[in-house]
């Protein structure tokens, strides 16, 4: 399932993240790249156990963790510290497929691993900030291109493969991090999702519905069927 959630961050959390960002000391970004994404990936990073990382890192997962779509679509079990990178002058990241699990650097537990069932990049710069730099997502549905307003998220299967587009003009600025979901299936998470949505428009629309009481039980008793905690 690929999802585009709006306004995770504020307008106010977005220049807040961009002032940050222009103080921040970048890095080669293939510093987190496996092998093969490195042969591919031309990007700046910000080192995961900066200061900077670490403090916009908690706006953006906290930021995530507040929206009800993103834990809906998600059902987080844990998520990975969120990073930030940067293309520019032409910079871009092949087509590659992220690592299926991931370790935390910044300073965490690093005994305890991520694995990826989602990944997400949210947008810190506006698209007519930049030309290009569109992240390109093959999915099932074929080949999706997403660019989204700043502070907006897009989450889709870390099974996927993808890239960034070379940016041409200005700076393309994001987060992006994983999440290991309590539903491992994507398409088991796209069923809790749907059913989830159907619930709270019926709650919303007919809240005195008694199909209600039922749909939620079904909901909880698949989640207690699939969930891995």
């Amino acid at each position: 399932m690929l999802l585009s959630i709006p306004d995770v961050l504020t307008a106010e959390q977005v220049v807040h993240c961009r002032h940050r960002l222009q103080q921040a000391g970048w890095a080669d970004g293939r510093i987190t790249a496996g092998h093969q994404s490195a042969r591919v990936k031309d990007n700046l990073q910000l080192p995961e156990d900066s200061e900077v990382a670490r403090e916009l890192g908690a706006v953006v997962h906290d930021a995530a963790q507040a929206s009800s779509t993103f834990f809906s679509a998600a059902l987080p079990r844990r998520i990975y510290p969120p990073l930030f990178n940067c293309y520019r002058d032409g910079q871009s990241f092949g087509f590659h497929v992220d690592n299926a699990v991931r370790y935390d650097r910044s300073g965490g537990d690093p005994a305890r691993p991520v694995r990826t069932d989602l990944s997400a990049t949210l947008f810190l710069s506006d698209p007519g900030d930049y030309d290009g730099g569109e992240l390109v997502i093959e999915d099932t549905y074929g080949v999706q291109q997403v660019k989204l307003p700043a502070g907006h998220l897009v989450l889709y299967p870390g099974t996927s493969l993808h890239r960034v587009n070379p940016v041409t003009r200005g700076a393309r600025l994001a987060s992006f991090f994983w999440i290991q979901s309590m539903v491992r299936e994507d398409s088991q998470r796209r069923l809790m999702f749907e059913l989830d949505v159907s619930i709270r428009r019926l709650t919303r629309d007919v809240p005195d519905h008694p199909s209600l009481v039922q749909l939620t039980g079904i909901y909880h008793n698949l989640l207690r069927h699939w969930a891995d905690v």
